[in-house]
């Protein structure tokens, strides 16, 4: 048996390299690379030669033969619990822009809010040799899981806990509920739902947090069965709603995200026949279309989402030692990025008809 060595077709342009930009731009190698790399001392002449040769050329860096060099991928991962979540669509978005901005490239995965999920798809980046991790809220919050991952690995938690050596991102959740809670009561609402996600998880603790912050100030007890936490956000929570809209000693208000739980709590108002607000005043956590579209348009509790997302890129671009980070040093051990919340006022609430609060 005979063997043939396969060549390449005539017609198959041979890939340009590094070697070839030198060439054309008259410089050595090592200056080539240290032109495109922005890596090491290099004149301003021969930096405009380079690029000016590399354009000419089409070159374009060999990414396995950089990874193996350097021993990054220039990849970062990035966890949400739904994608179809068009809140976290804004922040992955935001994400990816700052990112882009120091060269880097991002995969996206969904956990479905399962701790198991989250796990899988945790060792699927890591074999996929990302440079770093930033991981929202997942069933669970286990910060002695993010201290694991991140003994080798740079890993920025978004909106869920993590340990004294960890660093994150939060959103001022109970400082929102807090006020548009008292805002209701302002109105003369006490008996007001709160329909969030597991309280188990950093936003829904804290929303709950300040509810109950809220109503035991003006001396009120909270009743239990009007807190509705769900274990994922994602369920649709018009049999909740429809059980309390029911009830004889119904809400008078509902505060409730505003994506999916939304959606459930519309429904049921609309089954029942309750009007917004003549009926029920209505405030969704978490602005949307659903929110602005909705007629009358919903009162809403709001934060930056394109904030939320650069702070965490920032925060992990530091941790990893790029871009901003090279000046600024890596993240510190426990530090914490906060943004604030605050209430968008528009058509949804109103004081509760005379001998319902």
């Amino acid at each position: 048996m005979t063997s043939r060595t396969r060549t390449p077709s005539s017609d198959t342009p041979a890939r340009v390299t590094i070697r070839d930009v030198a060439r054309a731009a008259g410089v050595s190698v090592g200056t080539a690379s240290r032109a495109l790399n922005r890596s090491g001392p290099v004149s301003e002449a021969a930096l405009q030669a380079v690029e000016r040769a590399a354009k000419a050329l089409a070159y374009a860096p060999d990414p396995i033969a950089q990874s193996m060099r350097t021993g990054t991928s220039g990849v970062v991962g990035l966890l949400v619990s739904d994608l179809a979540n068009p809140l976290y669509a804004r922040i992955i978005t935001a994400v990816e822009t700052r990112l882009q901005r120091e060269g880097y490239a991002m995969v996206v995965g969904n956990t479905h809010n399962n701790k198991a999920q989250e796990e899988l798809m945790v060792d699927l980046f890591r074999r996929r040799r990302v440079d770093g991790l930033i991981l929202g809220p997942c069933e669970t919050e286990r910060p002695d899981y993010l201290a694991q991952i991140s003994r080798d690995l740079a890993v920025v938690a978004m909106d869920r806990d993590f340990g004294a050596h960890g660093v994150g991102v939060h959103v001022e959740h109970a400082r929102g509920s807090y006020e548009a809670t008292r805002y209701l009561l302002d109105l003369g609402h006490t008996r007001i739902a709160l329909m969030t996600s597991d309280g188990a998880l950093r936003p829904g603790r804290e929303r709950i947090n300040g509810y109950r912050q809220a109503m035991e100030e003006r001396g009120l007890t909270v009743d239990n069965t009007l807190v509705r936490s769900s274990r994922s956000a994602m369920d649709l929570s018009f049999s909740d709603a429809l059980a309390l809209l029911s009830a004889k000693d119904r809400p008078t208000a509902f505060i409730c995200l505003g994506t999916r739980i939304l959606s459930g709590v519309l429904q049921a108002m609309k089954q029942t026949g309750n009007r917004v607000p003549q009926d029920v005043s209505l405030i969704c956590v978490g602005d949307s279309d659903l929110a602005q579209l909705y007629s009358p348009a919903i009162t809403a509790i709001n934060w930056d989402l394109e904030a939320v997302g650069t702070a965490a890129a920032e925060m992990l671009l530091r941790s990893i030692g790029v871009g901003s980070g090279r000046a600024e040093g890596k993240a510190v051990e426990g530090e914490e990025i906060r943004l604030t919340t605050h209430v968008v006022m528009r058509e949804s609430c109103a004081p509760p008809r005379a001998g319902k609060a």
